[in-house]
């Protein structure tokens, strides 16, 4: 096992860990991509839990999904002060999103399981049916009585017009982003597809995820349960690091990168 516990290595080392997992991903024929909020902040969206990050500015306990449903005045609060201005139009994938896209065009690529919210897998170029969103997609909005759906940008433009709480159009029922708040189970069928996929993966890769968000971080246990061979780039420890045949603590598209051009030699003979 290659294993290591300190701060971002060094190139000699993340060199050495690159050729290695590109030597894995070579030999493997059906690889889940995991993905968590490193990849995310890496294109300059915040993170959530991490020091500085949205819950430090705000109580998560105003933004569950009870509170969301049960008044009109909470509803407004996470509108305006929380959704807004969550995602914008000039976000784009970075290069561990083009990265992972890569994998597909080279046929490696079973899935991306994905932990994060914001689509950026797709707009790099991986068909949406292989990326699973367990926590939803901040670019929709979901209708909780019709189950109409709406594209995120018509949503805040309404709400840069004025309108407080958006409504259904269709119904009037009460309109959420189609993300999981806290207090709200993540869909069955995702996750249950996901469960499967990692199951039935010969190669997991987690980029960018501490695995501490459960049910989630089940996920790699179930790979390597299965079988599957693990790698992990993540900057800080998880609790599968020792589980891990290859361990790169660096950022997300660092580490991507130089692995997929260690891949294209290979590939390309």
């Amino acid at each position: 096992m290659l294993f290591k516990r300190d701060k971002p290595m060094d190139e000699r080392t993340l060199d050495h860990l690159a050729e290695s997992a590109a030597d894995l991903i070579f030999r493997s024929k059906k690889i889940v991509a995991f993905t968590g909020a490193g990849v995310s902040t890496e294109s300059g969206i915040p993170d959530f839990r991490s020091p500085g990050g949205i819950w430090d500015r705000f109580d998560p306990d105003d933004f569950t999904y009870q509170k969301f449903v049960g008044s009109a005045d909470a509803r407004r609060k996470q509108w305006q002060l929380l959704w807004k201005d969550r995602l914008t139009e000039t976000v784009q994938p970075n290069p561990a999103h083009y990265a992972i896209a890569e994998l597909d065009r080279r046929g490696k690529l079973d899935c991306v399981i994905t932990q994060n919210v914001d689509s950026l897998h797709q707009t790099a170029g991986v068909p949406d049916d292989k990326v699973l969103e367990l926590h939803g997609s901040m670019r929709r909005v979901l209708c909780l009585q019709c189950g109409r759906r709406y594209p995120m940008a018509e949503i805040k433009k309404r709400l840069y017009d004025g309108e407080e709480v958006p409504g259904c159009e269709a119904c009037h029922g009460i309109l959420k982003p189609d993300v999981v708040l806290f207090g709200e189970a993540l869909p069955d069928a995702v996750f249950s597809e996901a469960a499967f996929r990692a199951e039935h993966c010969d190669l997991f890769i987690v980029v960018g995820s501490s695995l501490v968000v459960y049910p989630a971080a089940q996920l790699p246990a179930y790979a390597a349960d299965s079988g599957a061979t693990l790698i992990i780039i993540n900057l800080s420890e998880t609790p599968m690091d020792r589980q891990a045949s290859i361990l790169i603590r660096a950022k997300a598209g660092e580490a991507m990168t130089r692995i997929m051009q260690k891949l294209a030699k290979k590939m390309n003979g």
